[in-house]
């Protein structure tokens, strides 16, 4: 088995548990204080940004906002979401490669900024996503919840959004075992740590920004909506459409033990390169998801950029044999169950 395709069950075999004794009583309290506050922030972290959306759309009808607020939302939208798909995924989640601290740095403060948890806690959440993908304690599959429209419906949902509301996804026992490497981290570690601080001033920066190019408070006020809360709300809507939307609808090429990833192209740009969830569900230890020369992935780009500026190294790509060959072995594999289930039907 080749590095690539065995990276995961590296990182997803049995693991050390955390060892808390390392850790001082005021890392553990804050620890333990956050998770408190899942439930709360769950709310926060999606119905704010939705409201803050609307608003934001209600106030450019009635001519506040424009062009300098919009350009404020994607200066912050696109570093942000950048820092999840190659700090928080493809570095941490996955070890695809390896950075250096000031970049572990830099894309776990940009991912803090998104205000989509924190990195070690993303991290491990997202290895057992894989671990079990589409079966039963996956965090976020749309596919337990049964057949029919409603029960895609509602697996969609849940897998979209829901399960931050549902404790057993959210904050499973045992969560912190799939993360033990990045305890270990001391840059890792204190980003995770520092979370609130980040978030807070992803939320500064475009309130600042605004006010000084404008010059005025309601300038600042819309640099924050559209800096923060609405730029929150299109980046988290897209990375939540992996989850949900990219385990229902697009293409498959490759066959992945028991998930039901598929490569889902109007999510590939917005996303930065995870449109291609079935090529990165099977090879998830590779930096790149886009496999073909026409699968367009930004986050793969700027860890190529990376990688030339000596900041990142080691990087995971797989060959283009190893990809040739899953394929093949993909449409074996569906000949062999297509033949099967043409002799079942024939069968008296």
């Amino acid at each position: 088995m080749s590095e690539i395709q065995s990276e995961m069950e590296v990182n997803l075999g049995p693991q050390e548990q955390l060892d808390v004794r390392s850790m001082s009583k005021e890392a553990l309290a804050r620890l333990e204080a956050v998770t408190k506050l899942d439930r709360p922030l769950a709310w926060v972290s999606t119905l704010f940004p939705a409201l803050s959306f609307v608003a934001a759309l209600a106030l450019l009808a009635f001519g506040y906002g424009g062009p300098v607020e919009i350009a404020i939302m994607l200066v912050m939208a696109i570093p942000t979401q950048a820092g999840i798909v190659i700090g928080f995924h493809r570095l941490c989640a996955h070890r695809a490669f390896e950075a250096t601290p000031g970049t572990r740095w830099t894309l776990g403060i940009l991912g803090s900024m998104a205000f989509q948890g924190p990195i070690i806690w993303w991290a491990a959440t997202h290895r057992r996503h894989h671990k079990i993908s589409d079966r039963e304690g996956d965090p976020h599959s749309p596919r337990m919840s049964g057949d029919g429209i409603w029960g895609i419906t509602k697996g969609l949902w849940h897998a979209h959004m829901g399960w931050l509301f549902d404790k057993e996804s959210m904050r499973y026992p045992g969560w912190h075992r799939y993360a033990h490497d990045l305890y270990k981290d001391p840059v890792i570690l204190r980003v995770h740590m520092s979370y609130f601080t980040w978030l807070l001033l992803g939320f500064l920066i475009p309130t600042v920004a605004g006010g000084l190019i404008t010059r005025t408070w309601m300038g600042a006020f819309l640099g924050f909506l559209w800096g923060g809360p609405v730029r929150v709300f299109l980046t988290s809507h897209a990375i939540w459409g992996l989850n949900s939307f990219c385990h229902v609808f697009g293409m498959r090429p490759f066959e992945v033990k028991q998930d039901y990833s598929r490569n889902n192209i109007w999510l590939a740009l917005p996303t930065l390169g995870e449109g291609w969830h079935n090529n990165h569900h099977a090879f998830p230890g590779s930096a790149a998801a886009g496999l073909k020369w026409w699968q367009i992935d930004i986050a793969a780009y700027v860890i190529r950029g990376l990688e030339k500026a000596g900041l990142a190294y080691n990087v995971r790509r797989p060959t283009p044999r190893m990809v040739e060959e899953k394929e093949a072995a993909s449409v074996a594999l569906r000949q062999r169950l297509a033949a099967a289930e043409t002799k079942t039907v024939a069968t008296p």
